[in-house]
């Protein structure tokens, strides 16, 4: 440890070694976990209503069983699970049948990688690098999740969410009282935007899910994060969003998933959110 945190090049080199062997596993996450959920929701499902056995094999393990190309089956050698490495020297296709891999693989595994190395470079060697890394995964997890899904699961947003809480009784990032508050915040501020709304036109404008994630942020940021968290996220989705509905010719009703905004609006307030808030009190002359 200490040689790690005298000698800061080698700490993130690490760390970006580290998070391109965690993004390549985040795309195995982001992949999986949503056929998963929904082949043991259908499950349970019969089982609740009572309906006839119906046989419907289950989807690929998260952690169990090994990669294959979705096209052809070619189970991937190891060499072939280099993170980045192995997308370049494969060219970006399969070695089975020549279909192109998706960009999305090397670009979870970079993505992880470039930020686990910001957290060290930001906080040092030490707690506060290590829980951002684990809150970084989680995120990016999130994200992509929703970007293909348009679904927040329970399963990765709780942990998010009782960590940030666990991780404030040392008051690592906020206090106790600062957490509880944030999670509440964060929860009932969506929570109330939703339902008003809902009861002014009769329709949902966001999922449940990102309740529970600006709520796990809340608790990760305090309540003093939840506002720049909201105006981040809103305004960087309302940009993005517009490009992606404009490129694509989609129509305006077309529902964006919000929770790739607050993951990135979570991400840079926990980072940098007081020096921002500094800056721009600086730029605003508020001091």
């Amino acid at each position: 440890m200490d040689t790690l945190a005298s000698t800061p090049a080698l700490a993130l080199g690490l760390a970006l070694v580290f998070g391109l062997l965690i993004g390549s596993f985040l795309n195995v996450v982001i992949l999986r976990l949503p056929p998963r959920l929904e082949w043991e929701w259908r499950r349970d499902s019969r089982e609740l209503l009572e309906l006839s056995e119906h046989y419907e094999p289950a989807p690929p393990d998260i952690v169990v069983q090994r990669s294959a190309c979705p096209k052809c089956g070619h189970r991937l050698a190891p060499w072939e699970n280099i993170p980045v490495l192995s997308f370049v020297l494969l060219r970006g296709r399969c070695r089975g049948c020549g279909t192109a891999i998706s960009w999305q693989y090397p670009a979870v595994e970079l993505i992880t990688g470039l930020l686990f190395a910001a957290c060290v470079w930001r906080f040092g060697v030490g707690p506060e690098a290590l829980a951002a890394i684990v809150f970084t995964a989680l995120l990016i997890a999130l994200a992509g999740i929703d970007l293909r899904t348009t679904l927040l699961p329970d399963q990765l947003t709780y942990p998010l969410l009782w960590i940030g809480l666990g991780l404030s009784t040392i008051t690592l990032f906020v206090s106790p009282i600062q957490a509880i508050y944030g999670a509440l915040a964060g929860y009932l501020s969506l929570w109330s935007v939703y339902w008003g709304f809902k009861k002014l036109t009769g329709k949902e404008g966001m999922g449940h899910g990102d309740f529970k994630l600006l709520a796990a942020l809340g608790a990760w940021c305090g309540a003093s994060g939840i506002l720049p968290i909201v105006l981040m996220s809103s305004f960087i989705g309302a940009i993005v969003g517009s490009l992606w509905i404009g490129l694509r010719g989609q129509d305006r009703a077309t529902p964006i998933p919000f929770g790739p905004y607050l993951a990135a609006a979570g991400w840079v307030q926990l980072i940098w959110g007081p020096q921002l808030l500094q800056a721009y009190r600086d730029f605003s002359g508020l001091n």
